[in-house]
């Protein structure tokens, strides 16, 4: 057991050490680490976690991890992988206050930060072109995902409503799926 929380908190702690961006730029390492490499669960279940941590208060990246980690030990293991994730964070942001003087104006942290936010973008990128092909199945989908993304950049309408209304929406989806297969086979 408490080699199996060790794994968890190391692994977490990696990526956290290398997530720069959040929890979208987390996804290419976690699906590579969690599905790829341990086969602990399949792409479907780290994207339900995605959404409903989406949903949820917090950063995505630790509801995530405390998600994975709960569902492989329980309660001490989400500590431990959000422990994980948070640890790398304290560290760097502890050693960047104490230097922060020396480090705003410096060229070299400038440009690493410059460079650093090019490969977050292409991280994110990645992240929505996986989700798409796992959640965007069919004609409603397109639909659905065109109007939130429309709604999410055009308007200042919570992404908390969003995902709900998309939650509501897909139940309603589904819910008029199966009624009409039931009108179907009993015809």
């Amino acid at each position: 057991m408490l080699h199996d929380l060790l794994t968890l908190y190391t692994l977490f702690f990696r990526m956290g050490a290398v997530t720069f961006g959040g929890g979208y730029a987390m996804l290419p390492i976690l699906r590579r680490e969690i599905i790829e490499n341990r086969q602990w669960m399949d792409e479907e279940s780290i994207m339900d976690y995605y959404a409903l941590s989406q949903g949820l208060p917090g950063i995505i990246a630790i509801n995530v991890s405390v998600f994975i980690g709960y569902k492989r030990r329980g309660i001490p293991g989400a500590i431990a992988a959000a422990l994980g994730m948070v640890s790398p964070c304290i560290i760097i942001i502890s050693v960047i206050a104490f230097f922060l003087s020396n480090f705003q104006d410096n060229p070299y942290v400038q440009h690493a930060l410059a460079g650093i936010s090019v490969c977050v973008a292409a991280l994110i990128l990645d992240a929505v072109i996986s989700m798409w092909k796992k959640g965007v199945k069919d004609g409603f989908g397109i639909v659905l995902c065109l109007a939130m993304l429309a709604l999410s950049v055009f308007t200042e309408i919570s992404p908390i409503l969003l995902v709900i209304a998309c939650a509501l929406l897909g139940i309603g989806a589904k819910w008029k799926s199966i009624h009409a297969q039931k009108e179907e086979n009993g015809k």
